[in-house]
């Protein structure tokens, strides 16, 4: 089998200059192989069902009808069957199935064969974390090299990639403090700001839940650092836009850029305080 996270000589020399992203209709060709895939070894005959040539139609846990199942769940036609119309599918479309290939595909784990007519397998139990990692780990790969990136999480929600060089930043754990109102808040500012199209808003707000985290650390922030180093921590907070709406705010500035350069700025920050605080 080949391994497609080789890179060949003209990708490995930097002469290729398509290389470095793909385009949709690249990517919804390589979906559509990869979802044939996974059919093909039944990973989703737990939700989908599957036909017997005794029993007829066998339904799934989504119904004898998933075309109106679909519909119900996202509110657009032309989505299924997923071989035949995902060539056809906008980004937004691309990204609805893959969440919901997620949350349907499980890995076949044990069943019968049904040899009359040539049949074929009938499962009975399914592993749904076996089949939902496989699938994610296969899917990142593509999503990856997709314009300016993007990936599945572990909780089947596509998210922006996380900018060259924050990687280890954005994915470390936390030194657990406060699961409450230290750490859950700052995993949840991660999410808003790298959800898919996530507008300048969400991205602000994102900003200043750290920097409410920080308000929440500030009186310890005080026994470690000291009070120039203190009022220089939130100085980007509360006089870029971020905190507060008055004329003394800098707003005059890229957000597009800035908002990232904040939002590392603060989440680094918040790991070394909550280090320094530990260790003190």
């Amino acid at each position: 089998m080949i391994n497609i996270n080789r890179s060949y000589y003209s990708i490995r020399t930097g002469k290729n200059p398509y290389s470095s992203k793909i385009e949709l209709p690249i990517l919804l060709r390589l979906f559509r192989d990869l979802f044939l895939t996974f059919w093909n070894k039944k990973y989703f005959q737990e939700a989908f069902g599957y036909y017997c040539v005794d029993a007829g139609d066998v339904q799934g846990t989504l119904g004898s009808d998933i075309e109106a199942q679909v519909f119900l769940i996202f509110r657009k036609s032309n989505l299924w069957p997923i071989e035949t119309k995902c060539l056809n599918y906008s980004e937004d479309d691309l990204f609805d199935i893959i969440e919901f290939i997620y949350d349907t595909i499980s890995k076949p784990i044990d069943g019968w064969y049904h040899d009359y007519g040539s049949c074929g397998w009938h499962y009975t139990k399914f592993d749904r974390n076996a089949g939902r990692q496989e699938f994610r780990s296969q899917i990142n790969v593509l999503l990856r090299d997709y314009m300016d990136g993007y990936e599945l999480s572990e909780n089947g929600e596509i998210l922006a990639s996380i900018e060259n060089g924050f990687d280890d930043l954005v994915e470390e754990q936390l030194v657990e403090y406060d699961p409450k109102n230290i750490d859950s808040r700052i995993e949840s500012a991660k999410l808003k700001f790298r959800r898919y199209r996530s507008s300048q808003e969400e991205k602000r707000d994102a900003i200043r839940d750290l920097a409410d985290v920080m308000e929440f650390l500030r009186p310890q922030i005080k026994k470690v650092l000291s009070s120039k180093d203190e009022n220089d921590l939130f100085s980007i907070a509360n006089g870029f836009g971020i905190r507060h709406h008055n004329d003394k705010q800098k707003t005059d500035y890229d957000r597009s850029i800035w908002y990232n350069w904040m939002f590392y700025y603060y989440l680094a920050t918040i790991h070394t305080i909550i280090k320094l605080i530990k260790n003190k």
